[in-house]
C-alpha cells in the first residue's frame, strides 16, 4: 500500500475504501504524528497531529526535507546516514525515544517508529510514527526532581549529594586534585522549633538554605543532608586556608537575624570540614569525618568551625570503645552509686544526699571518671538506660534505709534525654510506689541547660511532680546559661550554686558580690540554696553568713557508700538504735 501524498491525483483518490479509512484514521490520531518521506527525505505526507506537535502546517512541510524541519542540528548527519543505509542496504532504523525540534526551536520528546514501503523499488517511502511523550517526560522530570530535591528547601537532597560526591571523587582522583566538604549544623535549632513551632521551624530552614545559597560563590554543591544539617562540597578548593575562608564566610551568614513573620530569630552554626583525599577517599569517610569535626566545633562552644584531624579520629574511636564497654557494663552490673551528704547549716545534720554514679569495669584497675563516660553516654540512648539503672538503685537504697529507720531524701541527676522519654515520669512514679516511697523521698537534680531546653510538656510534668512534693534542684548553677531571669520560670525548689562561685568568694570582693547576688535572688524566689564544693571551715562560715540553707563538700564528706552513710549518721547523730 502506498501512502504517497506529494503528487497528483490526491492520495485518497488512489486507494480503495479500506485504504481511505485507514488514512483517515491515522490522520485523525491525537498526539500521534505520521509523516511520509521519499527517498530524498522530502515530505510526502503530514497528518494533522504532525501540525499540532511540530508547528509546521501541511502546506509548509510538503516538499521540505526531514532534516530541515524537525531534526536538531547535532543529529542531522546521523539521520541522513541512517536513512540512506535503509534504502541502500535494508538496515531498518530502530524505534527509540528521541528529542526532536518544533518549528519554534523548542525541543519535543517523542517515541519514534519507522516503516519502509515500496522497499527495493526506485521510489521507496519511509513513514515515521511519532508519539508525543511531552507529558510523560514532564512527569518523569518532576519525579526525578522530587527524588533528588529536598521538598522543603528546594536544595539537592542526600541522594543527589551522594551522586555528586561520587562524580567529584572520580574527577579528583583522575586529575590528582582534591576538594573540601563542609558539614553545617544549626546551633540550638531544636529550641527554636520547640519554642516557635514546626511551621516557623520549617520557615527558618528555608531562610537558612536561601542565605547559604546566596553567600556561596564557590563552585560546588549545597545540599540539605537532613533535619537542620547541610553539606557544601567545594570542588575547586584544595587547601585548608581556602577552606577556612569559606567556613568564615558561612559563619558570617548567620550574623544577621532571620525574619520570621513577627519574630526575628538569631541562630548560629557549627561547621566541620574534611578534605579529599587527606581525610578520606570514600563518601562515608568524608561525611563521617566532617561530622566528627562538626561535633568538636559544638563541644568547643558552637558558632565556629573545626577541621577533621587524626587526633580527633583517635578520640572518637576511644569514645566508641567506651560506649561499647558501657553497653557491656550495664549487662554485667559494673556500676555503683555513692552518696554525698547535704548538710543543713542550721542543725548540722544530714538533710539529704546526692546519688553519684560510678563506673568500675571489671577489667580496669580503677573507676572511670564520670566526666569521661557521662558525656559519651549522653550522646546516645545509653544515658536513658543508665538513668533507669540509677533510678532503680536509688529507690531500692532509699527503701532499705527506711527499713533501718533512716529517713533522708536521695537526689538523683536526670539528663535531658531521659526527660524527653514519654514514659519517664510514669516510670518514676511506678518505681517509687514499688519501693514504698513517697514523692518527697526521691529528689531530682537537673542542670539549667536541661531546663532551658525543656518544652512545655516536660515543664508541666515537672510542675506536677513539684505539686506532689518532689524536691527539684537546679544543679551546678553558674556553669551553663547562668541567667537569674530563668529561675522564676522553672518549677524548682533548690538552687545548687557551683563550686567555682565559692572558691574565691570569702576573700575576693568580686566573687563575693556574685555569690551574694545569687543567694539573695534565690531567696527572693523562695528557693532553698545549696552551695557545692565546701572544703574549708572558712567557706562554711561564709555560707552561714549569707543564710545559705545547705552545703555539700569534702569538709563534711566525700561521696561514700551506702554503708558509710549509715555509719556517718550513726556516729554523728545516733540515729540507729
Amino acid at each position: 500500500m502506498s501512502l504517497q501524498k506529494y503528487q497528483e491525483p490526491p492520495l485518497f483518490e488512489q486507494h480503495g475504501s479500506a485504504e481511505r479509512r485507514f488514512l483517515q484514521l491515522i490522520s485523525a490520531l491525537p498526539k500521534v504524528s505520521v509523516q511520509g518521506y521519499d527517498k530524498h527525505r522530502k515530505v510526502i505526507y503530514w497528518n494533522k497531529s504532525s501540525e499540532d506537535m511540530y508547528g509546521f502546517r501541511e502546506c509548509e512541510a510538503l516538499g521540505q526535507k526531514l532534516e530541515d524541519l524537525i531534526i536538531p542540528s547535532f543529529m542531522k548527519s546521523e539521520v541522513i546516514k541512517l536513512h540512506q543505509r535503509w534504502i541502500d542496504y535494508g538496515e531498518a532504523i530502530p524505534s527509540d525515544e528521541l528529542v526532536l525540534e518544533k518549528k519554534s526551536g523548542e525541543p519535543i520528546h517523542v517515541f519514534s517508529s519507522h516503516v519502509m514501503l515500496k522497499e527495493g523499488t526506485d521510489s521507496p517511502e519511509m513513514y515515521c510514527v511519532d508519539i508525543d511523550l511531552s507529558e510523560q517526560h514532564n512527569i518523569r522530570q518532576e519525579l526525578e526532581r522530587m527524588a533528588s530535591t529536598d521538598l522543603l528547601t528546594e536544595l539537592p537532597n542526600r541522594r543527589l549529594l551522594e551522586q555528586f560526591l561520587t562524580s567529584s571523587i572520580e574527577d579528583a582522583s583522575r586529575n590528582e586534585s582534591g576538594f573540601a566538604l563542609f558539614f553545617i549544623d544549626l546551633d540550638m535549632f531544636k529550641e527554636v522549633n520547640d519554642t516557635l513551632g514546626h511551621t516557623w521551624g520549617d520557615e527558618l530552614l528555608r531562610s537558612v538554605s536561601k542565605r547559604l545559597s546566596d553567600c556561596l560563590s564557590e563552585q560546588g554543591l549545597l545540599a540539605r543532608f537532613g533535619g537542620d544539617e547541610f553539606v557544601f562540597v567545594a570542588t575547586q578548593v584544595t587547601s585548608e586556608n581556602e577552606s577556612a575562608d569559606i567556613a568564615k564566610k558561612l559563619t558570617e551568614c548567620f550574623k544577621q537575624s532571620f525574619a520570621l513573620s513577627t519574630e526575628n530569630v538569631h541562630i548560629t552554626s557549627s561547621i566541620g570540614i574534611s578534605m579529599y583525599p587527606k581525610d578520606g577517599r570514600e563518601i562515608d569517610d568524608l561525611l563521617k569525618n566532617a561530622d566528627v569535626a562538626m561535633y568538636q566545633a559544638k563541644a568547643e562552644g558552637r558558632n565556629r568551625f573545626h577541621f577533621f584531624t587524626h587526633a580527633l579520629s583517635q578520640k572518637v574511636r576511644q569514645q566508641r570503645s567506651i560506649a561499647a564497654y558501657l553497653h557491656e557494663s550495664l549487662v554485667n552490673d559494673e556500676f555503683e552509686l555513692l552518696y554525698q551528704p547535704q548538710i543543713d547549716l542550721l542543725t548540722g545534720k544530714v538533710a539529704s544526699c546526692e546519688a553519684l554514679l560510678r563506673w568500675r569495669p571489671k577489667d580496669e584497675d580503677r573507676a572511670v571518671p564520670p566526666n569521661i563516660f557521662i558525656p559519651i553516654a549522653e550522646r546516645s540512648e545509653l544515658i536513658v538506660h543508665i538513668g533507669n539503672w540509677v533510678l532503680e538503685k536509688a529507690c531500692k537504697q532509699a527503701q532499705l534505709w527506711k527499713e533501718q529507720g533512716i529517713n533522708i531524701r536521695v537526689d538523683i541527676n536526670v539528663s535531658g534525654k531521659e526527660l524527653e522519654q514519654n514514659a519517664y515520669f510514669e516510670r518514676l512514679r511506678e518505681c517509687r510506689e514499688r519501693h514504698g516511697l513517697m514523692p518527697k523521698d526521691i529528689g531530682l537534680e537537673l542542670t539549667e541547660n536541661v531546663l532551658i531546653k525543656s518544652d512545655n510538656t516536660i515543664l508541666e510534668n515537672l510542675r506536677a511532680q513539684r505539686d506532689q512534693g518532689v524536691e527539684i534542684s537546679i544543679d551546678d548553677f553558674g556553669t551553663g546559661y547562668s541567667s537569674l531571669s530563668y529561675l522564676k520560670q522553672f518549677p524548682v525548689s533548690h538552687l545548687k550554686i557551683d563550686r567555682s562561685f565559692l572558691r574565691g568568694a570569702p576573700e575576693n570582693a568580686y566573687d563575693s558580690a556574685l555569690m551574694e547576688a545569687i543567694v539573695n535572688v534565690g531567696h527572693k524566689l523562695d528557693l532553698n540554696i545549696v552551695v557545692e564544693g565546701v572544703e574549708t571551715q572558712n567557706q562554711s562560715n561564709y555560707c552561714k553568713s549569707l543564710n545559705v540553707e545547705y552545703v555539700q563538700g569534702f569538709l563534711y564528706s566525700k561521696p561514700i557508700s551506702s554503708d558509710a552513710i549509715v555509719k556517718l549518721l550513726n556516729d554523728q547523730y545516733d540515729v540507729l538504735q
